[in-house]
């Protein structure tokens, strides 16, 4: 009877931070660099496993998402070596059936969490069943404590920065290494040719592009912003991604606008988007950002989620890769300066390229695979 192939088992939930797009990221590299040879599933360890009210999570995140202040207050509450501890030892009683259930239910050669909310428990339990434990870090600076489990496997860190945060949680050293953030392979693909991609969009060739997003869900002052751009006259052509949120696409669609401007919900085309345009001007969030640094493009970051993206900004603005503009004006006044002088602009693009680390999901498909089947090998 021929051996059953490895099964790498990825938890998520939809709360925000990319958690989903990580984990069809890495299981994307997996099958590209070891296709037909691994097998893999995702679960949404909160809808599908957490016993309530931890199960509402996912539906209650976008509404406590509009509230940075309560937001901030229950990250930093709960961000704490000690303090996450003690609450996973109460937890504990409660979740374990849950858990149990969940691995008897999905057999796995190896369990990878790319959520920092689950990552003791659920490597308490991967021990027991005896099945080797790995988290992914998918924020890229300010990691919260619940990140990092003593007694995982390994812990994948997307900087050095976040590494350094390890170490003071006291994660042990060698089961941490700083890879990247993983980001999906099209966006790692050759930039190719600008002008047949504006041809492509309809976009215009005479004038610079600013690339205007709010992740999936348009969140942010987003409208705001661009009507502020707009109100500036600035020369330039802006392109607005509103995502899921039609009310502030039909917003924006109504506008009478002063500038040439293209309005779009939730697209497929962002690699696209960002090798055709010149700035970006974005949410602070890690795999954004990181996607921006491949793209080689200069960053205007104009909000965040406090506490959990605040290393972000700091990142961004200290590599000299971008600005951080909290209001329209301040926006508005970059864009000026890079419009008026564009070896700033320059200037930051080379940075943007220095930091990006295109080959992420890749090298962290051969670890986990390295994990769940040493006698695999990459083909040739």
């Amino acid at each position: 009877m021929p051996r059953a192939k490895p099964h790498i088992l990825f938890l998520f939930s939809d709360t925000g931070g990319g958690h989903r797009a990580a984990a069809e990221a890495i299981i994307e590299a997996i099958n590209l660099e070891f296709p037909g040879q691994v097998t893999t599933e995702m679960v949404d360890i909160f809808l599908q496993y957490a016993p309530p009210p931890i199960n509402l999570a996912p539906r209650i995140y976008p509404h406590l998402s509009q509230m940075p202040n309560m937001w901030e207050m229950g990250y930093r509450a709960s961000d704490g070596r000690r303090r996450t501890r003690f609450a996973y030892t109460m937890l504990w009683p409660y979740l374990r059936n849950s858990l149990e259930r969940l691995m008897t239910n999905h057999p796995a050669s190896l369990v990878v969490s790319v959520h920092q909310m689950i990552n003791s428990p659920v490597s308490r339990t991967a021990q027991v069943y005896g099945i080797p434990f790995v988290t992914v870090v998918t924020d890229l600076v300010s990691t919260h404590a619940a990140w990092f489990c003593p007694t995982a496997d390994l812990v994948v860190v997307p900087t050095q920065a976040a590494y350094k945060r390890g170490l003071e949680m006291r994660m042990p050293g060698d089961r941490m290494q700083v890879v990247g953030q993983p980001v999906a392979d099209r966006f790692t693909m050759p930039p190719g040719d600008r002008i047949a991609l504006r041809e492509r969009l309809g976009w215009r060739q005479d004038l610079p592009v600013a690339l205007l997003v709010g992740g999936g869900e348009g969140m942010g002052p987003l409208a705001a912003t661009a009507l502020a751009i707009d109100e500036a006259r600035l020369p330039l052509q802006l392109v607005v991604v509103a995502g899921r949120n039609k009310q502030l696409r039909q917003q924006l669609e109504q506008h009478p606008w002063k500038i040439p401007v293209n309005i779009y919900g939730f697209v497929t085309e962002m690699p696209d988007f960002m090798r055709a345009a010149d700035i970006l001007i974005s949410k602070a969030g890690p795999g954004t950002i990181s996607e921006a640094f491949i793209a080689g493009l200069p960053v205007i970051l104009y909000s965040k989620m406090p506490g959990q993206e605040d290393g972000n900004v700091d990142f961004v603005v200290q590599e000299g890769a971008g600005v951080w503009a909290p209001r329209p004006q301040l926006v508005v006044e970059t864009l000026r300066t890079w419009l008026a002088y564009p070896e700033t602009r320059r200037a930051a693009a080379i940075n943007a390229v220095r930091l990006a680390r295109p080959d992420a999901s890749r090298r962290i498909a051969r670890l986990l695979v390295g994990i769940a089947a040493p006698r695999i090998t990459k083909p040739a």
